[in-house]
């Protein structure tokens, strides 16, 4: 089948609805039910939480892959190609699985209107259906209560992290917002909370849910020190699993101990041996991605707001490079742009911003600019497109420089493919 089917089907659906974004679960279950989707058979492991979700259901995809179990994951948004976000087995489905799922729910609903998310999600669940796999692993897309993810009721809930992200829809407390990511909790069944910090109304909800919930350093613990780490997790027994060291990679401690927490309690045991072998290919694109090309770093990070930019820049201060660091930093109007530059005040030698003229939701770059140089910053360029800022950014490294792109899925996502062609001609980064 060709690609132009799917895109054709793509732009379609950013139409059909009259909201891009339109909260709720009565058009998905109506749908789902008209296609008997519901209760999957296998068990479900829904996650939530301002960030971690995606890297968390990677860990989770690596671990059962080593234990020759078939999971079927969907994640969002994608960062290169829509089919990243549904995978049986750590493979994106081909263009035809997707298109002909779409086709089976365009049938089915009727005269009910569908979000481009709506239909991802559906879509998911038809695919994995028709594949029979073995653990389906489903990352909720904004909040939990109301996104389409949770007409699926989950035997264990993860919530990574509870952090102020998506006010308008969510709130602007943490304790508001964790009520919306306990949404995805269900009565007396398991949960996983890794928020060492959670919220008091998060608590209260647990408890009145009568869920079965482990709490990061107080059901299951994390020792972190230098450059490695070790934990203590709980069978579903309730027995203690103790894990070996482990080197830091490119997901965080905390959402591997979720991940491989939530596996267990749905007894899917696994080795010392088969943990070593998944964490040790496990790169998650755009997640602390390090790629080395002639002799200079270029790291790049999803990082789209205050607190997941905290982890990336601890992350670059346990990986110091041996010459300078240097940003490519572009993001969406709607994050709070300001605190995210200032928690990087005086750790880059030089900023590269642009503008993304395909992107209606994307910041002024002359904004970022003026905001960089009221903060102190002196070495600060603006481009008119990304691609001109990458290359820009190219003639000022020199070896054992570091180059940080990060801000948004959408800065990556247009600045990777940049490399991976420089890459692909052997070149050092050359103007085109």
């Amino acid at each position: 089948m060709s690609k132009t089917a799917l895109e054709q089907w793509l732009k379609r659906l950013e139409t059909l609805h009259p909201r891009e974004i339109d909260l709720g679960l009565e058009r998905s279950a109506l749908v789902a039910e008209a296609l008997q989707l519901l209760p999957p058979p296998q068990p479900v492991i829904s996650v939530a939480g301002t960030n971690g979700k995606g890297s968390t259901v990677a860990v989770m995809e690596a671990i059962l892959a080593e234990t020759d179990c078939v999971s079927g994951a969907y994640t969002s948004p994608h960062l290169l190609d829509y089919n990243e976000r549904i995978r049986v087995a750590g493979v994106p489905v081909e263009d035809s699985e997707i298109v002909q799922a779409f086709e089976q729910i365009e049938l089915a609903r009727g005269e009910i209107s569908l979000t481009y998310f709506e239909f991802s999600t559906l879509a998911a669940l038809v695919i994995f259906g028709q594949r029979n796999v073995d653990v389906i692993l489903l990352e909720v897309g904004i909040g939990g209560r109301l996104d389409a993810v949770n007409i699926v009721d989950a035997e264990v809930a993860i919530i990574t992290s509870i952090d102020i992200d998506h006010q308008d829809r969510l709130g602007d407390s943490r304790e508001q917002i964790s009520l919306e990511k306990a949404g995805i909790l269900r009565r007396e069944r398991a949960a996983v909370i890794a928020e060492k910090d959670p919220p008091l109304a998060l608590l209260s909800y647990i408890e009145s849910m009568g869920c079965r919930a482990l709490f990061s350093g107080a059901d299951y613990q994390l020792m972190e020190e230098g450059s490695s780490w070790s934990a203590t997790l709980r069978t579903s027994d309730g027995v203690e699993r103790k894990l070996p060291t482990i080197a830091y990679g490119s997901v965080l401690a905390d959402n591997v101990c979720a991940g491989l927490q939530a596996l267990l309690l749905i007894n899917r045991d696994f080795s010392d041996e088969q943990l070593a072998r998944a964490l040790a290919g496990l790169a998650p694109k755009g997640r602390r991605e390090l790629q080395i090309l002639a002799g200079k770093e270029y790291l790049f990070d999803v990082a789209h707001n205050v607190a997941s930019l905290n982890k990336l820049l601890e992350y670059i201060d346990i990986t110091p490079c041996k010459g300078r660091s240097i940003a490519i930093f572009s993001a969406m109007v709607d994050k709070d742009f300001r605190a995210m530059l200032e928690a990087c005040s005086g750790r880059f030698d030089a900023w590269f911003t642009a503008n993304q003229p395909q992107v209606s939701r994307a910041l002024d770059a002359q904004v970022v600019a003026q905001c960089l140089r009221e903060q102190g910053e002196k070495k600060v360029s603006v481009s008119k497109n990304l691609r001109q800022a990458f290359r820009r950014a190219q003639g000022l490294m020199a070896e054992g420089d570091r180059l940080v792109i990060f801000g948004s899925f959408y800065t990556v996502a247009e600045v990777l493919p940049l490399l991976e062609k420089d890459r692909s001609k052997g070149a050092s980064g050359a103007h085109e």
